[in-house]
């Protein structure tokens, strides 16, 4: 584990001023921080960049021998409504009293003077996260198709908890979660974009035009997919952990499912830049279908209407990788090879939504 690295890490304030963009991380006043917090800030504190994610940014960091993970927004201007590091971490925090999978939130910093940005800090989980790959323990067809089948019964599980009770209750607004979502992000587009996509206006109207109604309401995690999951590191199949609250909130549960099965990448399936999980294209992986069908039988759900729930989760992925892409264009992403791909990718995850929505779209824009 490297103590600097690249823009990322400095070790010093006075490094990080000469450096001609602000790092994430900086080792010494991070150290400091720790120290203060009694999470044993003495010796040489090691840090490392982990994680798929291209919003947020999730260090691996150890100092005296304990291991720790800390999580933190992007480098700044950000829109004023995202990265919210102190809700996500209070998001977990309450998930936690409900009983739900996540990691233990073990300090919060509000104070912008540590690293420029609020972070929290988290314990690190001994597990492994699969994404291109798969571990030995889960490589046979029995084991895929067990792994696939627990990240569905751990949504079915977080689906499950009481979204009325105590502090679960004030995580969000479940009435009007659907109209709030398509009215929010076609308000970002003109704001993160650029360039002119027909699509991304279309729809936006026919999203709007056939919103269903939600059945019932639940904590609803945002961007629930495999890549986002911490899995036992050895046998039986077990979710150890749900990772990445960011975009967590009270609304539309068959939202989670419809964007776990719109993200999950399928053999013969059109790939698009939200497959971050490309190793369940292989032999012996259940298929989209039998995700829904698991779903349906641990929950009862009606989803009849999922294909909406899919264009909608598409769509706005599109949005999302667009300001990712805007972001890179003004210099603000160095070194990042995903975003020069979603010049071509937006355009694809454009032209699957309309596919699903059955309107034109062109994903050659």
């Amino acid at each position: 584990m490297s103590a600097v690295g690249g823009a990322d890490i400095a070790r010093t304030r006075a490094e990080a001023n000469r450096m001609p963009l602000p790092p994430l991380l900086v080792i010494d006043p991070l150290r400091e921080y720790l120290a203060s917090v009694g999470l044993d800030g003495a010796g040489e504190l090691h840090a490392r960049r982990i994680g798929d994610g291209h919003s947020n940014v999730t260090f691996a960091i150890e100092v005296a021998g304990r291991r720790l993970v800390l999580r933190r927004g992007p480098r700044p201007p950000l829109p004023p409504t995202t990265h919210d590091m102190l809700r996500e971490a209070r998001v977990q925090r309450v998930l936690a009293g409900a009983g739900a999978r996540v990691p233990r939130i073990v300090a919060v910093c509000d104070d912008p003077a540590v690293l420029g940005g609020p972070f929290y800090v988290m314990e690190h989980l001994d597990g492994v996260v699969v994404t291109d790959r798969m571990p030995a323990h889960l490589d046979d067809p029995a084991a895929r198709r067990e792994m696939v089948f627990a990240a569905v019964d751990a949504l079915a599980e977080l689906h499950g908890v009481d979204a009325a009770a105590g502090p679960v209750s004030t995580l969000g607004r479940p009435d009007g979660y659907l109209a709030r979502q398509v009215d929010r992000f076609a308000a970002l587009w003109p704001t993160v974009s650029r360039r002119v996509l027909p699509t991304v206006d279309a729809l936006a109207d026919w999203l709007a035009a056939h919103r269903p109604a939600s059945l019932r309401a639940s904590v609803v995690h945002g961007d629930y997919r495999i890549g986002n999951l911490m899995f036992e590191p050895a046998a039986p199949v077990r979710v150890q952990a749900i990772l990445d609250w960011e975009m967590a909130t009270l609304g539309d549960p068959l939202a989670d499912l419809g964007y776990m099965v719109a993200t999950y990448a399928e053999s013969g399936a059109v790939a698009t830049p939200l497959e971050l999980t490309p190793v369940t294209r292989g032999d012996g992986f259940p298929s989209r279908a039998d995700l829904v069908d698991h779903y349906v039988e641990r929950t009862g759900a009606d989803v009849a209407a999922l294909a909406w729930y899919q264009v909608l989760a598409l769509w706005k992925a599109a949005v999302f990788c667009e300001a990712i892409h805007t972001r890179w264009l003004d210099g603000e992403r160095p070194g990042d090879a995903f975003a020069p791909t979603l010049e071509r990718g937006v355009p694809v995850l454009l032209g699957e939504a309309a596919r699903l929505a059955g309107i034109a779209g062109d994903a050659r824009r």
